[in-house]
């Protein structure tokens, strides 16, 4: 007998939530791919994780690619618009937001060892497959064109070197971000992220015009 209050109809349907199974499998499979990466992602680590059947996850992806595209579509990507995009906003001193978000780059070990996810599947992916290609050079230009934009409009406004290139400027922060969080993954050395981070603060300090770099 069930317990008073309980109500059997209101219970499946939680269990028969797609967007709620959907999401847990794309989370599921973005903590498997993150450990092992795309090729040695298992499907039954991601089921067991995600607690859903084999027939929930062909019901919302048509194979283990269909799942890999959506989590660079609807998990990194909207993760790395979270962490560099969004803060970009309307802000008054690019190099200080900047610098702000180069300074809240995780150091903790176990971030260390696992590297950037958006750096692992393009250094993995990108020779192997078009559809792979194609997604985490869509999250690289969004994210090089936002950086470029909040540079040019710096620039505006006496903020940025005029003679400072928006996009080759940008591009550089973003190889500068991801070649030190791959030193620091190789290393398996939280100092050298730290390292990185500094000398990367140091160089976006060197974008302001003479006379204007403090410290922050």
């Amino acid at each position: 007998m069930l317990a008073a209050g309980k109500n059997p109809k209101r219970r499946a349907t939680r269990l028969r939530d797609p967007e709620r199974t959907r999401e847990c499998l794309l989370q599921a499979a973005s903590r498997e791919i993150y450990r092992s990466g795309f090729q040695s992602a298992g499907v039954d680590p991601i089921l067991a994780a995600a607690g859903v059947t084999k027939g929930a996850l062909y019901y919302h992806f048509k194979s283990k690619e269909a799942l890999g595209y959506a989590v660079v579509e609807e998990v990194i990507g909207p993760d790395n618009y979270d962490t560099w995009i969004r803060p970009l906003q309307s802000v008054k001193d690019p190099i200080h937001a900047l610098i702000g978000i180069v300074q809240g780059i995780s150091v903790r070990p176990e971030d260390v060892r696992g590297g950037c996810q958006l750096n692992n599947l393009a250094q993995e992916m990108s020779p192997l497959d078009a559809g792979f290609r194609k997604r985490l050079a869509t999250v690289f230009h969004a994210w090089r064109e936002a950086i470029a934009s909040v540079l040019r409009e710096g620039q505006t406004h006496g903020s940025v070197r005029r003679d400072v290139e928006p996009a080759d400027a940008a591009g550089l922060l973003i190889a500068m971000v991801e070649g030190y969080g791959s030193l620091a993954k190789n290393a398996q050395d939280p100092k050298v992220m730290k390292a990185g981070i500094r000398n990367i603060v140091n160089w976006l300090r060197s974008l302001r015009p003479p006379g204007n770099r403090k410290r922050v």
